[in-house]
């Protein structure tokens, strides 16, 4: 897979072994209650991620659960100079990619890797519905002063 630009500087900034030269980690989170797509992570925030299970109280299900979808089903990756990584077959089954683009989309702390027709039938259509439902004049910023 070939991890857009912007992507992977994003990358390079959050692994904190990464300089110049050096090829950026990243995690690529498939646990099943993912679905139809799949997380990357830069190291610092999956780091921060898994800090937080590791606080949950010692034996705890939470814990336990959590471990599992999360620390349990992520792989840790090498990004190439030319910003490509190996996604192992098991991530692209779950994805139902043989062949085909792929749709990478931002969300602040990690990003989401989907195959590109589910994502337009997916994401695209759930927000183009949703936004159709608040009315002409309804700004989605909006949100932001509840």
């Amino acid at each position: 897979m070939s991890i857009p630009a912007d992507f992977r500087r994003v990358l390079e900034a959050g692994d904190p072994e990464w300089t110049t030269g050096l090829f950026p980690r990243m995690y690529l989170l498939y646990g099943d209650h993912l679905k139809n797509e799949l997380h990357g992570y830069t190291v610092n925030e999956f780091t921060a991620l898994v800090d937080q299970i590791n606080a949950m109280p010692r034996g705890s299900a939470n814990k336990k659960k959590l471990s599992r979808l999360i620390i349990g089903q992520s792989i840790k990756l090498d990004v190439d100079k030319d910003g490509r990584t190996v996604m192992p077959i098991k991530q692209r089954q779950k994805l139902g990619l043989t062949d085909g683009e792929l749709k990478f989309s931002g969300l602040g702390d990690h990003f989401e890797i989907w195959k590109a027709e589910t994502y337009a039938e997916e994401i695209v259509d759930d927000l183009t519905g949703w936004l159709d439902e608040q009315g002409e004049d309804f700004d989605p910023l909006s949100l932001l002063d509840d």
